[in-house]
C-alpha cells in the first residue's frame, strides 16, 4: 500500500497540528520526530495493516478526512503513529500492540475493539460502532463526544459514564462467540470481555466478515459490510 505524502520535520507536524486546532495534550503524547502528511482527505482501499506500512517518518498524519474500506489493524509493537485530523470512517478498528491512534474528528465503524494496554487512542469527537469490545484493561484514552452504540467489556472497565455493558449474544455474531470447549489461551489472544473469543473476533474481520448482528443483516453479498 502506498500513501502519498510528504515528509514533515516534528516542528511542521506541530504547525499543522496548531492550524487544525488539535490540543497540545493531544500530539505532547507523540514522538518529537518525522512525520508523513498527507494532504487532503485519504481513501484506502482494503485493510490498512499499521504493522506493514513503512512510512519515511515516525507515522502518517492525515490532514482530511479517512476512509479506509476495510478495518485498521494493528498486533505488534512497533507500529507507526496514525494521526487523523478530519473523521475517519473504517469496517473495523482493531488494536493489540502499541499503536497510537489519534483522531481529531468522530470515528465512524462497524466494531471498535481494544486488547490491552501498550497504546496511545485518543478521539476528540463521537465514537459510532456498532459494537465497542474492550479487554485486557484497555479503554481509549480520550472520547471527547459521545460513545455511540453497545459496549462490551470486563466489569473493572468502566467505559462510559451511566452505561451499562451488555450481553454478548445480543450485539456479536455467534461465530465470534465463546463456548465451552474454548480452553486455548493463545487462540482467545487473551481476551477478558465476557462471552468474546478474540481469536474469531480478529479472524472474521481480517476476513471482511460482519462481526455484529446489525451489520450482518444489513450487509450486500459481495462486501461483506
Amino acid at each position: 500500500m502506498n500513501i502519498v505524502a510528504t515528509l514533515h520535520s516534528w516542528d511542521g507536524a506541530v504547525a499543522l497540528f496548531e492550524q487544525r486546532s488539535l490540543p497540545v495534550s493531544t500530539y505532547e503524547n507523540l514522538y518529537e520526530e518525522d512525520y508523513d502528511v498527507h494532504a487532503g482527505d485519504l481513501a484506502i482501499d482494503g485493510h490498512l495493516d499499521l504493522d506493514a506500512v513503512e512510512p519515511d517518518g515516525t507515522g502518517y498524519i492525515v490532514d482530511g478526512n479517512l476512509d479506509v474500506a476495510g478495518a485498521i489493524l494493528n498486533l505488534d509493537d512497533g507500529c507507526p503513529a496514525l494521526i487523523v485530523l478530519g473523521d475517519l470512517r473504517a469496517t473495523a478498528v482493531y488494536l493489540e500492540g502499541d499503536a497510537k491512534l489519534l483522531v481529531r474528528g468522530s470515528v465512524h465503524v462497524e466494531a471498535f475493539v481494544g486488547n490491552m494496554t501498550d497504546k496511545l487512542v485518543m478521539i476528540h469527537g463521537d465514537l459510532h460502532a456498532h459494537a465497542t469490545v474492550l479487554s485486557s484493561e484497555f479503554a481509549p484514552d480520550l472520547i471527547g463526544g459521545a460513545l455511540h452504540g453497545p459496549v462490551l467489556a470486563p466489569d473493572y472497565l468502566a467505559p462510559a459514564p451511566g452505561r451499562p455493558t451488555v450481553a454478548p449474544e445480543t450485539v456479536l455474531v455467534p461465530e465470534v462467540l465463546r463456548t465451552d470447549a474454548d480452553d486455548d489461551p493463545d487462540d482467545l489472544r487473551c481476551f477478558d470481555a465476557p462471552g468474546v473469543h478474540g481469536g474469531r473476533l480478529l479472524r472474521r474481520i481480517e476476513a471482511g466478515l460482519p462481526v455484529t448482528l446489525t451489520a450482518r443483516s444489513t450487509a450486500g453479498p459481495a462486501t461483506g459490510r
